[in-house]
């Protein structure tokens, strides 16, 4: 069968792509994915959404996918309440003089962005947040419209609103090999060995995408980190923000049905390219690490029951940026990959920018920069405020 576009990848990227390329009248969409939508990193984030970032490339980004979450539920044509999408804002915590001092260099250019975000002193942060350790905290800055939703709802709700512009979305079908002649993309084969035919593939497989590429002699620096999350039985309303620092790693959140859901990078990170070496298992030392960062931020979550702990991938890129746009080797094939743990924020505002891009409309926030053949360019994009 023909399509005119064919998306690898069941994913936010993929799924919230397809439909705004449908909404763009891109014709005959073809969405494929190996196992169920939400079945890789996206099922198995912390789901965090925030615009504290600090390079204007970033804010700008997310200052507008807040603004799509904000919205989703009336684009989407779904009850908000399904969306779970919860602002509770994020709390971001200094523990140096100068890693203080840069989190108020971000808070000047989410300003230039009109972000409403604050500095707090310590005191301040005593008084506003009272259940929050404060030993060794330099300052902290906070935004009220940070927060979080439901990863797997919100990328049902894109699938079921491009259903109804016509894209066809096939689960448990894997993708083997893409296919090209004369340096031109024309479809992809599936492992059953039936072919399905496009001029143009975009590939959003995270971090299956690598492996994929190479199937066609493409080797992009973008590879799997595992990285693992617990979450609590359901506790008292006690904390409305994420707690989180850059430079300790952690990130905690209470979801609005009272669990607390939290995460910490490894200690020594493994870089995984092939999809047979992807590690999923749990692990006693993330737990123990967790458990104790954990109890020391916030003092009241011990004795508060571990439900279950489980382990996704990152999918990181040398700058940890995402690898998106078309690749110059070959005509027709696009990407939409890397998001380096914040794939499912940037999510929305990506699919928005690159069905623009694809459709050749004038992008409103030019991703450009993030083209994935910056890599042997040497064009790295940087953002300090990252976790770990």
């Amino acid at each position: 069968m023909t399509y005119d576009i064919i998306i690898v990848g069941g994913g936010i990227q993929g799924v919230a792509t397809a439909y705004e390329l449908a909404k763009r009248g891109a014709g005959k969409i073809l969405l494929l994915e190996k196992t169920f939508l939400t079945g890789g990193s996206t099922g198995s984030c912390a789901a965090g959404i925030r615009a504290q970032f600090g390079s204007p490339f970033n804010v700008k980004l997310m200052a507008r996918s807040l603004e799509i979450f904000e919205n989703m539920a009336k684009e989407l044509e779904c009850d908000n309440d399904y969306l779970e999408l919860w602002q509770g804002g994020y709390l971001v915590l200094a523990y140096s003089e100068a890693e203080f001092e840069g989190l108020k260099r971000n808070v000047e250019v989410q300003h230039t962005y009109g972000l409403k975000t604050n500095v707090l002193s310590v005191e301040e942060v005593k008084k506003a947040f009272p259940r929050v350790n404060v030993e060794g905290v330099y300052g902290a800055t906070y935004h009220d419209r940070d927060g979080h939703a439901d990863p797997f709802h919100v990328t049902f709700a894109y699938a079921e609103a491009g259903k109804r512009l016509g894209v066809e979305i096939r689960e448990w079908t894997p993708v083997d090999t893409l296919l090209t002649e004369n340096g031109k993309i024309t479809g992809v084969r599936l492992q059953d060995g039936s072919s399905v035919y496009a001029e143009r593939v975009l590939v959003c497989a995270g971090a299956w995408t690598t492996s994929l590429l190479k199937t066609v002699g493409i080797d992009l620096p973008l590879w799997g980190e595992k990285h693992e999350i617990l979450i609590t039985e359901p506790w008292e309303r006690l904390l409305g923000p994420m707690v989180i620092s850059f430079s300790r790693g952690y990130y905690i959140q209470q979801r609005p049905h009272g669990s607390f859901i939290m995460g910490i990078p490894p200690e020594d990170p493994r870089h995984w390219y092939r999809p047979d070496e992807f590690d999923f298992s749990s692990s006693i030392d993330f737990l123990l690490r967790m458990s104790s960062e954990a109890t020391n931020v916030l003092p009241f979550l011990k004795g508060v029951n571990v439900v279950r702990q489980w382990a996704g991938l990152y999918e990181m890129t040398p700058d940890h940026h995402h690898a998106i746009g078309p690749l110059e080797d070959i005509s027709g094939l696009w990407v939409a990959a890397g998001g380096s743990g914040h794939g499912f924020m940037f999510g929305p505002v990506m699919a928005e920018q690159l069905s623009k891009w694809m459709m050749g409309e004038p992008m409103d926030i030019d991703l450009r920069p993030l083209s994935p053949d910056r890599f042997k360019k040497g064009a790295l994009v940087i953002e300090p405020a990252v976790v770990g």
